[in-house]
């Protein structure tokens, strides 16, 4: 049995891992790509923690880094070791050893709020950075959450009762086709294929883990729409998509209110699936929501490597 069969069976016994480290989670988007995982085990061969990972390669070059879509990675460990702090870092300190020997140029995955495997990596030497998401915890009182909002979104959510919220309207390829028009509006392109997101909602759809939103006006006309994904704790509001066109008609605050009906709906907490972008950040703000820290941890095994990273995100940023 391979580390990828083990950690499929070591998945399913435990209490919660996040929807991004999930097995079909990784299996959708890193289609036609490799994944992987790197296991801590203990003198018995029990799994203490785990590192799932995509690895690429450009030129002679092979490197780790986030799938697309992918907000949580990093190395997860078991609940009995979870609290422990010594033990997580035993956990982090076996990973550090694999990912030495992998003959890897670069380094690079996102950690789960909270995670102790951060402090251990930055002590091992890896770098990290600080990131933000923005949630919001408490979905048990509506009034009281609209209540929360700013005067801008109450606002926007005044001129928006003209319009109508539905689940199931949009498929993945319509969805795709509206994001990519709400792009083009905005005259740039999407960060996704066709291909990756019928994938994805194929196998979400199989798990009973995503759903599609659209907010419409009384003609069917959609103005906004979300691709949401959930697990155990969190729905996380994945790809949001806006036509500029009808900015002003409120689509957007009604679109995030109704994903928050949702996850009120599974029982599940709200995640505006983070944003470092000053704009999109300032908009989660206005919904009650509160800032989450959480780490990127990185390291350059080969410095002229910095170079190529520097070119893909110039790349990715003029994408959005």
């Amino acid at each position: 049995m391979d580390n990828k069969e083990r950690y499929i069976q070591w998945v399913a016994q435990q209490d919660y891992i996040p929807v991004f480290m999930t097995p079909w989670w990784l299996d959708a988007v890193c289609a036609g790509k490799e994944w992987n995982v790197l296991l801590a085990e203990d003198e018995q061969g029990n799994i203490q923690g785990a590192m799932p990972y995509l690895l690429r390669k450009r030129a002679w070059y092979k490197y780790i880094i986030m799938p697309q879509q992918t907000q949580i990675g990093g190395i997860w460990v078991n609940s009995e070791t979870t609290a422990d702090r010594w033990a997580t870092a035993e956990v982090c300190r076996k990973i550090k050893e694999q990912l030495d020997g992998m003959g890897l140029a670069y380094y690079y995955q996102q950690y789960l709020p909270g995670s102790l495997c951060v402090d251990a990596m930055r002590a091992l030497g890896f770098k990290t950075r600080e990131r933000v998401t923005y949630r919001v915890n408490d979905l048990s009182d509506l009034d009281g959450l609209i209540a929360s909002f700013s005067k801008n979104k109450k606002r926007q959510l005044q001129k928006a009762l003209s319009l109508h919220a539905e689940r199931g309207k949009m498929d993945a390829e319509e969805f795709f086709r509206f994001h990519r028009h709400c792009m083009e509006v905005r005259k740039r392109k999407l960060s996704y294929s066709r291909e990756f997101l019928l994938v994805l909602e194929r196998k979400a759809r199989r798990n009973g883990q995503c759903e599609i939103l659209t907010v419409c006006n009384a003609d069917g006309v959609p103005y906004a729409a979300a691709f949401l994904v959930w697990d155990k704790n969190y729905m996380y509001y994945l790809i949001p998509a806006l036509d500029s066109t009808f900015s002003d008609s409120g689509a957007g605050a009604l679109l995030a209110l109704e994903a928050m009906k949702l996850a009120r709906e599974k029982h599940v907490l709200f995640d505006f699936e983070g944003s470092m972008d000053r704009g999109t950040a300032k908009h989660y703000k206005q919904f009650g929501s509160i800032p989450v820290t959480y780490f990127s941890v990185e390291k350059y095994y080969k410095p002229l490597f910095r170079l190529a990273i520097w070119f893909q995100r110039l790349r990715e940023w003029g994408m959005r």
